[in-house]
C-alpha cells in the first residue's frame, strides 16, 4: 500500500508560519522527515491559498523538489496556484482533488491532461456528501466518463470515497467502507485513495492512531491502493507495508463476525478487536469505548 505523507499542511502551525514568513528551513525539513520516515509521495496542502496562491504554490514546489525526489501531490482549492505547482513541478504530479462538481471538472481536468497528471477523484457531487455506498458509485461512473470526455485515463483516477470522523457519522464509515469493496467493479483499472486521518477527526489525540490504524487495515484488505496519512505513525507505516500480520488477521476476523474472546489477548490486540467493532458499527461510538 503507498503512503502519502499530509503532514507539509497549512493547518500546521510551524509549517503556517513559514508559508507565511516564506521561510524555507521548515519546509525542506518536514519534507526530509517524510522522506525518511518512508512516505511514497508527499501532499503539499496550502488550502485556499487566497494570498499570491500561484506564487506561494510555486515557491513550495521548488523548495521540495530540491531536497527529495518522491512525487508530490499538489493539494489546493486555489485553481490558479494548482496549475502554477504543476507547471513547476518536474515529475507527474498527483493532483487533490476533481470532484464532481461541474466547476471543478471544467477548471481542472483540462489542467491534468495538459500536464500529464494524475488526480485524486473526489466522490462529492453538487449535493454534497455521497449518503451511502451506492451514492459513492454514482459519483464515481460520473468522474470516469468526464475524465474520459478529457482524454483521462482510468489508470490516472485515484478514486476517493470521501472518510468522514467516526464521532458524528458512525453510519457513513460503512458506506466507505462498502464502496472500496464496489470499486474494482466501477473502475478495475482506477486507484484508489482516502485522507485516512479524517476517520479520526475530532476523537481525543491519544484515540487517533488507534482508529487511523484499524481503519486502515479494514480498507487494505478490500483493496485500498493508498492513504493519505499521518507520516511520522510508525506503527500504521507497519501495517501498510505488511509487517504486522497478526494485527491484521485479528482485526479480520472481527470483520468476518468471529466471536473473539479476549482471554491470553494483550491489551494491544484487545484495542484493535474493539476498535474494529466500533468501525463496524457492531458498538457505539463513544470516547471510552477501549474501556468498556
Amino acid at each position: 500500500m503507498l503512503l502519502i505523507g499530509e503532514n507539509l499542511n497549512v493547518i500546521s502551525k510551524k509549517i503556517g508560519e513559514a508559508l507565511k514568513q516564506r521561510d524555507p528551513e521548515p519546509i525542506r525539513e518536514m519534507a526530509i522527515k517524510e522522506a525518511k520516515a518512508g512516505m511514497d509521495l508527499i501532499d503539499i496542502n496550502l488550502g485556499p491559498a487566497r494570498k499570491e496562491g500561484p506564487d506561494l504554490m510555486e515557491w513550495v514546489v521548488n523548495i521540495v523538489q530540491e531536497v527529495v525526489d518522491i512525487p508530490l501531490c499538489l493539494d489546493t482549492t486555489n485553481i490558479e496556484a494548482m496549475e502554477a505547482g504543476l507547471k513547476a513541478y518536474k515529475g507527474k504530479a498527483l493532483i487533490n482533488s476533481i470532484s464532481a462538481r461541474p466547476e471543478r471538472i471544467e477548471a481542472l481536468m483540462p489542467m491534468a491532461k495538459k500536464y500529464n497528471a494524475s488526480f485524486i477523484a473526489l466522490t462529492l457531487g453538487v449535493e454534497g456528501i455521497p449518503r451511502d455506498a451506492n451514492e459513492r458509485g454514482l459519483l464515481a461512473a460520473q468522474l470516469i466518463a468526464e475524465a474520459a470526455n478529457y482524454g483521462l485515463s482510468e489508470e490516472d483516477m485515484w478514486i476517493d470515497p470521501i472518510v468522514l470522523p467516526i464521532n458524528t457519522q458512525q453510519i457513513q464509515v460503512q458506506g466507505c467502507t462498502e464502496f472500496v469493496m464496489m470499486l474494482p467493479e466501477i473502475a478495475p483499472n482506477s486507484k484508489s485513495t482516502c485522507g485516512l486521518s479524517n476517520i479520526s477527526n475530532g476523537a481525543p489525540g491519544h484515540l487517533r492512531g488507534i482508529l487511523n490504524r484499524t481503519y486502515l487495515i479494514m480498507l487494505k484488505r478490500y483493496g485500498m491502493y493508498s492513504a493519505i496519512v499521518d507520516a511520522f505513525d510508525e506503527e500504521l507505516y507497519a501495517i501498510a507495508k505488511g509487517k504486522m500480520p497478526e494485527i491484521e488477521n485479528l482485526v479480520y476476523k472481527v470483520m468476518d463476525g468471529e466471536d473473539i474472546s479476549y482471554e491470553g489477548l494483550s491489551k494491544k490486540e484487545i484495542d484493535y478487536v474493539k476498535t474494529a467493532k466500533v468501525l463496524l458499527g457492531q458498538t457505539l461510538y463513544s470516547d471510552s469505548w477501549l474501556e468498556l
